[in-house]
């Protein structure tokens, strides 16, 4: 005798299966998920927070998120006082 929750439990881990295969693989995925951390990195540096906050939670070197957060353009240059 099947158990009730059997089907729909089974249902919904598959769409997780089918949703983490389509996020976490290929090519495409990964620029895709790129393209979205880095505009969250722009939308989070827009509201304040700080280029070494942002390095250090998301491991990436500080030079690649000032890279990012710019646009990539380099970042503009301090002059010297």
């Amino acid at each position: 005798m099947a158990r009730r929750w059997e089907g729909p439990t089974g249902r919904l881990l598959l769409g997780l299966a089918v949703l983490l295969d389509r996020t976490v693989t290929g090519k495409a995925a990964k620029r895709r998920l790129q393209h979205c951390r880095d505009a969250a990195l722009r939308a989070a540096y827009r509201r304040g927070v700080p280029v070494e906050v942002l390095a250090s939670r998301t491991r990436l070197t500080q030079r690649w998120v000032r890279t990012v957060v710019t646009g990539g353009k380099p970042p503009p240059v301090d002059e010297a006082a």
